[in-house]
């Protein structure tokens, strides 16, 4: 129940500010308000910035192995956006594969600087 809680929470809080964020930069798209090719480019970055912060602060209340902790908010992700691309009947090209390799890296090393970023409380 307890990583239920760690893990649902921060996914929940990750896939709302992704697709808020989504949102609001694809109507800047629709009204013509950046090209095609800077929407690309903006859909990954926006993308890659909430996967890192939701792992930084997944790595910050981890008690230890932050890589751990982003490798698995890692693995919940990439089996929703597998499961969303089957549902979808998109093919498994070498490009998502890249794609999820990148989501992979960026929820570690959000982690792992989550994790060394911890405040140590000080005895008195």
């Amino acid at each position: 129940m307890i990583n239920f809680k760690k893990y649902g929470l921060r996914l929940i809080y990750t896939i709302l500010s992704i697709l808020l964020s989504l949102l609001a930069l694809t109507t800047i798209y629709y009204f013509n308000g950046i090209s095609e090719n800077t929407y690309k480019i903006l859909k990954l970055i926006i993308l890659l910035i909430n996967i890192f912060i939701s792992s930084f602060i997944l790595g910050k209340k981890a008690t230890h192995k932050g890589y751990l902790e982003g490798l698995k908010l890692a693995g919940i992700l990439i089996t929703i956006f597998l499961i969303l691309s089957i549902l979808t009947k998109q093919t498994l090209k070498l490009t998502i594969i890249i794609y999820y390799l990148i989501i992979t890296f960026t929820s570690t090393l959000g982690s792992m600087i989550g994790i060394n970023k911890k405040t140590i409380p000080k005895n008195s």
